[in-house]
């Protein structure tokens, strides 16, 4: 009979352990930095440029 009571007892302690289940989880935005440059697509080139003539002169 203590083995029933036991058992009923534990039944009743996880039925509640999970009465709430599972929430949706909070996912935020990410946040996005605009950067914004007077040279704007020019610098890559014009980098490569004095990369290239710097080995073209040695």
């Amino acid at each position: 009979m203590k083995k029933i009571a036991l058992a009923t007892a534990f039944s009743l302690a996880a039925s509640t352990a999970f009465a709430g289940g599972l929430s949706d989880p909070i996912i935020e935005d990410p946040i996005e930095v605009e950067t914004s440059s007077s040279a704007g697509g020019i610098l890559v080139p014009l980098l490569f440029l004095v990369i290239a003539a710097a080995a073209a002169s040695s």
